[in-house]
């Protein structure tokens, strides 16, 4: 027998089943949520904090913490609305902090293949969460995922090709905000797939101690090439060299003469040039390449608050030296994801890559972390933690 129970409120009836058992003469009973509005009706209502992009980042501007604002927005139920379409909500856990949330935060710009934020929403980014409620057939209630989300609390989210199941909680849930996540798979098909590498090939990384330049390298001694790195700072270079197995590096800002540094490095040229940074030292490494020599372009972190984009002078060398110049975003690269977390995974357990982190604790301390990447105050992987539940 079923017994309905509404409420005052015209919710949706919760249905109470009474059993009789004629051996022991006993009733049992069992409350049936018959639906998900029944489940909504019970749900919990929180304040959710939130950074609110204030206005764009202006072009040769460079990022300030002005331009975000921590704020407590109106409560949120912690249930997937029943009109959305599939959708997941997530309590946020660790959030990444990336050179390209520059290109999230202005102005849509031709060219720049990211998606602008509007003003007055929650910043973009990457992030690992967990799944609090699912109305989406690829996640439910207490799984991990890592991918786009929001910096904030709490975040309903639409999943696409660019949020994943994490399959892997025997590690360290915040490496997939970069070394299972985005930066990983950058580092990874950065290398792997465009640079074409061959064992015993020289290679340099710019940038060498950032999420993706600490993997890159890692990768390549994999491999078994010879590896140097340049860093900011002598205590960045300290760390390539002594604790993430570069075969040197350099620190950049006390070269006067970039080519010549190259040339003391490498004095047989360069194989493959992983680009982070462009500008001068892209420069000087197309005059030390080798004959044949690749160079795979991630990212040009010395442009990316710049009025005009500086001019690169020394192209004519990669006719005469047969060099491969190549661009990628790891967005075209995604299908790969599944291959490389579980060799990565392997790597981590056979203790094969050694992975930095710089951790800022607190969704408030998310502005200053964010500026910080272009100050060359990290070391590693930039991240916030926002909650820990591991």
């Amino acid at each position: 027998m079923c017994i309905h129970i509404h409420d005052a409120q015209d919710h949706p009836p919760i249905c109470i089943y009474i059993t009789h058992n004629p051996e022991s003469s006993k009733f049992s009973t069992k409350l049936k949520l018959n639906s998900r509005e029944n489940q909504g009706a019970m749900a919990t209502e929180v304040a959710n904090k939130k950074v609110v992009l204030k206005r764009y980042i202006e072009r040769g501007e460079t990022p300030t913490e002005s331009i975000m604002e921590l704020v407590t927005a109106e409560a949120i139920t912690l249930k997937v609305p029943e009109a959305s379409p599939p959708a997941v909500l997530v309590k946020n856990l660790y959030l990444s902090c990336d050179p390209y949330g520059r290109f999230i935060m202005s102005r849509p710009e031709d060219g720049i293949n990211i998606t602008s934020a509007p003003p007055n929403s929650p910043v973009r980014g990457n992030g690992v969460a967990k799944v609090v409620d699912s109305t989406h057939p690829d996640f439910k209630a207490g799984d991990y995922l890592w991918g786009i989300t929001f910096w904030e609390e709490y975040s309903l989210i639409t999943p696409t090709e660019f949020n994943f199941k994490i399959n892997h909680t025997d590690v360290p849930l915040s490496y997939y905000t970069g070394l299972l996540g985005m930066a990983g798979l950058t580092a990874y098909v950065g290398f792997h797939e465009i640079s074409s590498p061959k064992k015993g090939e020289l290679v340099f990384v710019s940038a060498a101690s950032g999420a993706v330049g600490q993997l890159v390298g890692q990768f390549a001694k994999l491999m078994g090439c010879y590896v140097v790195g340049s860093a900011g700072s002598d205590e960045k270079v300290d760390l390539l060299k002594n604790k993430l197995g570069f075969d040197n590096a350099f620190n950049y800002k006390k070269e006067s003469d970039l080519g010549a540094a190259l040339k003391r490095y490498f004095p047989e040229g360069i194989d493959i040039y992983f680009d982070n940074v462009g500008g001068a030292m892209l420069d000087a490494v197309l005059c030390n390449m080798r004959l044949g020599g690749r160079v795979t372009v991630c990212g040009m972190i010395s442009q990316y608050n710049l009025k005009g984009l500086e001019g690169v002078h020394n192209l004519f060398y990669i006719i005469g030296k047969c060099v491969r110049v190549q661009g990628f975003t790891v967005g075209q690269y995604l299908h790969l994801y599944r291959d490389f977390e579980e060799k990565v995974v392997n790597y981590v357990k056979e203790g094969k890559i050694t992975y930095l982190e710089d951790v800022a604790e607190g969704l408030e301390a998310a502005p200053a972390a964010f500026v910080g990447l272009f100050e060359g105050k990290n070391i590693g992987k930039k991240l916030v933690v926002v909650a820990r539940e591991e």
